[in-house]
Order: C-alpha cells, then structure tokens, then sequence
C-alpha cells in the first residue's frame, strides 16, 4: 500500500472535520438568530388575531377612512419582512449543508478511487491518535445526512407558511422548536471530540 495514497486520505479526512467543526458554529449561530425571528412571527399572528375582532366602525376611530385596510396591510407586510428574513436564514442554512455535503463527497470519492490501495486492514485500523478510516467516514456520512434532513424539514416549515393563514403562524415557532434534535447536535460534537487529536496530528 502507497504511504502517499494513505497521507492524502488523512489529510483529506482532516480538512472534512476542520470543515464540519466551522460549519456547525455557523449553523449553530444562524439557529440562534432564528429563533427571535420565530418569536416575532408568533406575536404577528397574536395582532393580526386580536385584529380581527376589533371593530374599528365602533370606537373614536372610525373617523378615519380606509384605517382598517391600512392597519391590516401594516401587519402583513411586517409577516412577510419575517418570512423574508427567516429566508435568507435558510440561505446561510443551505451554505452549510451543501459545504459539508460536498466535503463528505470529496472524501468518499477519494477513497473509492483509492480503494485498491487500501486493504481491509489499514480501513479499520485504529491507533492512539486516529480512529479508523472506516470509523471516520462513517462518522463523516452520520454528520452529512443530519445536516441535510434539518435543512430539509426547516425548509418545509417555512415554505408552508403565508401571511393570511393564521394557524399555520401560530403553530410555527412550536413547530420550528420541535425540529431541533438535541441528540443529533450531541453525537456532532462527540465525533469532533473524538477526531480532535487526529485534526491536530501532523
């Protein structure tokens, strides 16, 4: 087995977890930024409610044309600045998954061109300071599929919201908050910890 091919997969395997390590504080930190956002959506929907029921006609007010209509457009235009910005979020979301996606790619295509070189053997191989190709790429793939099944249920969520349909507004944030896994983040950051010394091994 070519030393060359083994040095080039290692190193390889570390730029993925450097990436990994740096795309999950930028994920982690745009999952902050949303959650304000989501608790403004919800106190939208409280306005827009608590704005159905008032009947302009009968209060002072009513001396004021067209106030209902401009009220009403004030709020749903305020929904949709939300909805706009938790949009972009999902950009910044997006950037992460298809950085780590392609990443992980990379890796796994360089092995399989690779794999005549390297014998059951060296992949499953372990030493103090790296765990085993094997183990690594798994954990790699684990990381990959997380990142894009979140992507893909935030992006869901989002995308069945509107303006003008109040129960989707209001179940939002709870929904939003059902979709963090805890657990997924944990084992994330488990794998890091476990590859930490092989990332700083020379």
């Amino acid at each position: 087995m070519s030393k060359s091919v083994l040095f080039s997969v290692y190193q390889t395997l570390k730029k993925c977890f450097q990436s990994l390590e740096n795309n999950q504080k930028v994920w982690n930190s745009v999952l902050a930024e949303c959650k304000p956002l989501m608790v403004s959506l919800g106190n939208l929907e409280e306005q827009l409610r608590a704005f159905q029921k008032v009947q302009i006609a009968n209060t002072p007010l009513h001396t004021f044309p067209d106030l209902h209509q401009r009220l009403h457009f004030k709020l749903i235009q305020a929904v949709d600045i939300v909805l706009g910005k938790l949009t972009d979020k999902m950009c910044s979301l997006q950037s992460v998954r298809d950085a780590i996606s392609n990443q992980v790619s990379g890796a796994f295509q360089l092995y399989e061109q690779n794999i005549g070189s390297l014998d059951l053997a060296t992949c499953t191989q372990r030493s103090a300071v790296a765990p085993s190709i094997a183990d690594m790429l798994e954990w790699l793939q684990d990381a990959e599929r997380y990142y894009r099944q979140q992507f893909l249920r935030r992006k869901n969520l989002l995308l069945t919201l509107r303006a003008d349909d109040l129960s989707l507004l209001e179940t939002a944030p709870k929904r939003w908050e059902s979709l963090e896994t805890p657990s997924g983040e944990e084992s994330i950051s488990d794998t890091l910890f476990k590859v930490s010394f092989f990332i700083e091994s020379q």
